[in-house]
């Protein structure tokens, strides 16, 4: 697993995350939202409704894993969508994708 699962696992175990498109939309409401992430093979539909909430209320997103990964991460079955609530987590979450992106995430 790469250290985005991990940082994603050690949220999840904090109790700093949650998952579900009705949960996640309440708390980037609050206010209370880092950093959204969304599986690359969520529905079109979830990835449009995200994407929008995401946008409206300022909270960065990124399309990042598979359903199977990202559930894995939190230990639950599959997810298309989790939020994390830690600043630190999402700043380290963020890093290692935007890193993988650009090939330059520590390894």
């Amino acid at each position: 697993m790469n250290k985005a699962f991990g940082y994603l696992g050690f949220a999840a175990k904090a109790g700093r995350v949650t998952s579900g498109e009705f949960l996640i939309e309440k708390a980037i409401k609050q206010k209370d939202a880092k950093l959204l992430l969304v599986a690359e093979d969520a529905s079109d539909n979830a990835k449009k409704e995200m994407t929008f909430i995401a946008e409206k209320y300022n909270v960065p997103m990124r399309l990042y894993g598979t359903k199977e990964k990202l559930g894995k991460a939190i230990g639950k079955n599959l997810r298309a969508c989790v939020l994390i609530f830690d600043e630190g987590l999402a700043e380290a979450v963020l890093h290692e994708i935007d890193g993988e992106n650009t090939g330059k995430a520590n390894r």
